[in-house]
C-alpha cells in the first residue's frame, strides 16, 4: 500500500490535482477539509465544534483527525494506495501518522509539496471563496490567520519530511491549472 501526503500552503492546490493523481493512479483521495465538512453538513456533535474552529481559521483537534484517517484506512483496503490532502499539518500530527502506519508494518512513500508564495495563497482562496460560496475563505483576517498558522505549525513539516528522504517538491504557480497539474503527475512519475 502507497502512502503519499500533498503538501502546500492553502489554496497551493493540492485538492484540484488529487483528482488528476486519483484518476491516473487510483488512490483513494482522503481530504481532511472534506470529511470535515461531510461532518459539519451532517450536523454532527463533531461537526459542530470543527464549524466553531474553523470558522475562526483555527484547527480541528488531532485526535478526531486522526480516528477519521486511521477509519478510512482500514474501511478501503481494495485501492493501491492512498493520497492524504490536509494531514498531517503538524509535526505531532506526522508523528501519529507514522505510528499509525508502523502498527500494520507500513510507512509514508511520499510528499509531495505543491509550493506557491504568499501572495498567490490570498489569490487563489478568494477566488475559490467567491466560486464555491465557502464562508471559511472570505476574508481577508481568516485567510492571513491560515497563512500564518501554516508557516508556524506545517512548514516544519519540510524538514520532517527531509530528514526523512520523503520531501518532493514541485512549484504550483504556472499560469494554468493544467501546467501546474502536468507539473504535479510528472512529479508523481517518478516515485512510482
Amino acid at each position: 500500500m502507497k502512502y503519499y501526503i500533498l503538501f502546500g500552503p492553502p489554496g497551493a492546490g493540492k485538492g484540484t490535482h488529487a483528482a488528476a493523481l486519483v484518476e491516473k493512479y487510483n488512490y483513494k483521495h482522503i481530504s481532511t477539509g472534506a470529511l470535515l465538512r461531510a461532518e459539519i453538513a451532517a450536523g454532527t456533535e463533531l461537526g459542530k465544534q470543527a464549524q466553531e474552529l474553523i470558522a475562526g481559521g483555527n484547527l480541528v483537534p488531532d485526535e478526531v483527525v486522526e480516528g477519521m484517517i486511521e477509519s478510512t484506512f482500514r474501511n478501503n483496503r481494495d485501492v493501491p494506495g492512498f493520497l492524504l490532502d490536509g494531514f498531517p499539518r503538524t509535526i505531532a500530527q506526522a508523528e501519529a501518522l507514522d505510528k499509525m502506519l508502523a502498527k500494520t508494518g507500513e510507512e509514508v512513500t511520499g510528499t509531495i509539496s505543491i509550493m506557491i508564495p504568499d501572495e498567490l495563497v490570498f489569490e487563489r482562496i478568494k477566488r475559490r471563496a467567491a466560486i464555491e460560496g465557502r464562508a471559511d475563505d472570505a476574508s481577508d483576517e481568516i485567510i492571513a490567520n491560515r497563512v500564518k498558522t501554516y508557516h508556524a505549525q506545517t512548514e516544519p513539516l519540510i524538514e520532517y519530511y527531509k530528514a526523512a528522504g520523503k520531501y518532493h517538491e514541485v512549484m504550483g504557480d504556472g499560469p494554468t491549472i493544467e501546467i501546474n497539474r502536468q507539473r504535479v503527475l510528472d512529479l508523481m512519475e517518478t516515485l512510482q
